[in-house]
């Protein structure tokens, strides 16, 4: 027994000696240690298991923090006496703070130890994503900023708290978005087991705001109670039946632009805000795979530029899509910011979709033919940020794919023939195939190499000849025709040289990138048809289908515009 032991230890004595006689290249590389596994037979068997064990521990933080988040949520929902709003607040800031406090250390402490940072990964966090994050931000934060200053116009009926948690709130913002925009990309090398409970905590806390902004329909019920308040007053007024005045003018607002501004300003962002801890969620769970990642420096990165070559007629539809859509918004917006939006408004927009979602779903699936047609391999390396993009897309999916079935079961169980009702129901089918299909494309795009294309020396040598002649050229009207013509010549050029597999494949994720777009748009600025048709509402209860809206319409959101990232790759590496 005794002589096994020895020879099982003796393997490790050898990686000691080997690992310090390693060159200096080598030498700074922090292998990770836990105290499971520090009897390992090997230096990178004993980095292995720690590197498991300690994202296992720090899941299990998360999902602790998250349980204990979900039963005060719960307990407000179903009990209001024993836990009230404030209470689930405190919990979320003493989280918050937690944040901050590890936030402030990573960024002046772990991150700035030698060999600290030696790999970054070029795929995470790109410039779309870490842009969503300051954008989602900034609304965030005027979204606090509306809510102090309803609360401060009726301090006589509020709780000091509902300006504190605000105030928490856009201090935690600031400080995560600068977090993310700097540091998104690191592959942290030290302190892999502190780095990873952090970020684990942060995304844990986004996901408890989020579920929170998902159940906590307080505001809004109070500015719709308001405003049916309204109504019955003046109709009281107008029948003379009794005068103005009652017990609950206490805290209602007062008849001020300033309170009116705070209250639509609040309706209108209020999903900004859920989609912020979404794309925060996203960005963080990248950082924690990429703890104690090591990249082989010595594998080419070949980054493919984005360049509008090759493409004519996904274009011309994709602008035509965006420009009616943005038409059909407008007028839909004029409407619902005014009384209550008819018939005419709903029948139209519904109308634009039912439209617009087969030529989508027709698109993405003459697109996912054209990948199996061709030729080009998969690529197998190991990409933690490919890997959450496909996550992410099935996911945000669910969002939309939800809401559609509520509506569907909705509308069957009560009149399914009548003209609104039957849009609807088609809109949501084609919307579930659309998502379907147009997942489909996206993941099998991502998953294949990219197209590498060298250029010739006769291709070198014109490069050269115009970039000479264009310094010495004087500019001139006629000079700036024929460049014109030249430009359009050359564009025809590359378009016709291009096979038609990769040209299809082009105008296709191109058409798709602009409808995606006006999608991401319509309901993103205050387009919520699935709320004010009233339909669902009145099936399912107001608090109901508002936590069903508002779980599903922030991960539609977040789909398109996801879907536009994964799809502007897929235009480049065709």
């Amino acid at each position: 027994m005794s002589s096994n032991k020895v020879s099982r230890q003796k393997p490790c004595h050898h990686c000691k000696s080997k690992s310090a006689a390693a060159p200096s290249g080598t030498s700074t590389i922090h292998y990770e240690k836990f105290w499971l596994y520090r009897h390992c037979s090997s230096v990178q068997q004993r980095d292995k298991q720690a590197q498991k064990a300690g994202q296992l521990f720090s899941g299990l933080l998360a999902m602790n923090v998250v349980f204990l988040g979900s039963a005060f949520l719960s307990s407000m929902i179903f009990n209001h006496v024993a836990i009230t709003l404030a209470d689930v607040w405190i919990l979320l800031s003493i989280l918050k703070v937690l944040c901050l406090c590890w936030i402030t250390y990573y960024v002046l402490g772990t991150s700035r130890q030698p060999h600290a940072v030696l790999y970054r990964d070029s795929h995470a966090g790109p410039v779309w994503i870490r842009g969503s994050v300051l954008l989602f931000g900034s609304f965030s934060i005027l979204l606090n900023v509306f809510q102090i200053g309803y609360s401060t116009i009726l301090i006589q009926c509020k709780s000091r708290v509902e300006i504190v948690f605000p105030s928490i709130e856009i201090v935690f913002i600031c400080t995560q978005a600068f977090f993310l925009w700097h540091h998104s990309k690191d592959c942290i090398q030290v302190q892999h087991n502190f780095t990873r409970c952090g970020l684990m905590l942060t995304i844990a806390t986004n996901l408890l705001l989020w579920l929170l902004a998902v159940t906590n329909d307080t505001i809004h019920m109070e500015i719709e109670s308001q405003l049916r308040e309204a109504v019955s007053l003046l109709n009281s007024v107008s029948s003379s039946s009794h005068a103005p005045g009652n017990e609950t003018t206490s805290c209602t607002c007062p008849n001020t632009t300033i309170c009116k501004v705070f209250q639509k300003g609040y309706i209108l962002i209020y999903p900004f805000n859920t989609e912020y801890c979404l794309v925060c969620c996203s960005v963080l769970y990248v950082m924690w795979k990429n703890v104690g990642r090591r990249i082989n420096h010595h594998v080419p990165h070949v980054k493919p530029q984005f360049k509008l070559q090759g493409v004519v007629f996904g274009p011309l539809l994709g602008t035509m899509a965006v420009i009616i859509g943005i038409c059909v918004f407008m007028m839909y917006q004029i409407q619902a910011t005014g009384s209550a939006p008819n018939r005419q408004v709903f029948v139209m927009y519904y109308s634009y979709y039912i439209v617009l979602l087969p030529l989508m779903s027709v698109a993405a699936v003459i697109g996912t033919i054209i990948h199996a047609l061709e030729k080009k391999e998969l690529d197998t390396l190991k990409n933690p940020t490919r890997s959450l993009d496909a996550i992410l897309l099935m996911g945000a999916a669910l969002g939309q794919i939800g809401m559609s079935y509520f509506s569907i079961v909705a509308i069957v169980a009560t009149d399914p023939r009548d003209l609104l009702n039957s849009l609807i129901l088609s809109y949501s089918v084609l919307l579930i195939f659309q998502n379907i299909t147009q997942n489909v494309f996206i993941i099998d795009g991502l998953h294949r190499q990219p197209f590498h294309r060298f250029p010739g020396k006769e291709e070198e040598m014109k490069e050269e000849q115009n970039n000479e002649a264009y310094d010495q050229r004087r500019v001139s009207m006629l000079e700036l025709g024929q460049e014109i013509r030249k430009a359009s010549l050359s564009y025809i050029h590359s378009y016709s040289h291009l096979s038609w597999k990769r040209r299809a494949l082009k105008e296709i994720s191109f058409f798709l990138v602009l409808c995606n777009i006006i999608l991401w748009i319509m309901p993103t600025f205050g387009a919520h048809p699935v709320f004010e048709n009233g339909l669902e509402k009145s099936f399912y209860g107001y608090s109901t289908w508002f936590a069903i809206v508002n779980f599903g319409l922030p991960l539609g959101v977040f789909y398109r515009m996801h879907s536009v990232g994964g799809l502007l790759e897929v235009y480049i590496t065709a």
